[in-house]
């Protein structure tokens, strides 16, 4: 792990018990940067994002350009996020995502059912973050 790494790791931990944090990302096309207010999960050394439609925006830039920004508690931290592909990752990613916005499971466990009932797709998806050295 980088010295970098440490500070916002350190950080994000310290305020792992909140439910939000700003993702600065790019434009595929103009660069430009956006934000955008996404949950997070920071669970050992790692740090998640995940969401429910990958579809939107940020994810189609941050999967285009990985180089993002992460803000919380007025610290911003220059990383890198890993689109997820592999399901097994990406379930775990989910259940992380449960136990924190457990507060949320009666709307995640339908569109859950939903889901296995091919009523709709299933769209989620979720990146790991790193921090550059």
């Amino acid at each position: 792990m980088s010295l970098m790494a440490i500070p916002a790791l350190t950080t994000l931990k310290r305020f792992a018990h909140r439910q939000t944090l700003t993702l600065t990302h790019y434009g595929r096309k103009t660069g430009k940067p956006y934000n955008v207010t996404i949950w997070f999960i920071v669970n050992d050394d790692r740090v998640f994002l995940a969401t429910a439609n990958r579809n939107r925006q940020w994810v189609r830039n941050v999967q285009k350009t990985p180089r993002v920004k992460l803000t919380i508690a007025n610290e911003t931290f220059d990383a890198n996020a890993r689109f997820i592909t592999d399901r097994a990752e990406h379930e775990r990613v989910l259940t992380l995502v449960r136990q924190k916005y457990w507060m949320f499971l009666p709307v995640m466990i339908s569109g859950r059912i939903l889901m296995s009932l091919r009523l709709i797709p299933d769209n989620t998806g979720s990146f790991e973050v790193s921090f550059p050295k």
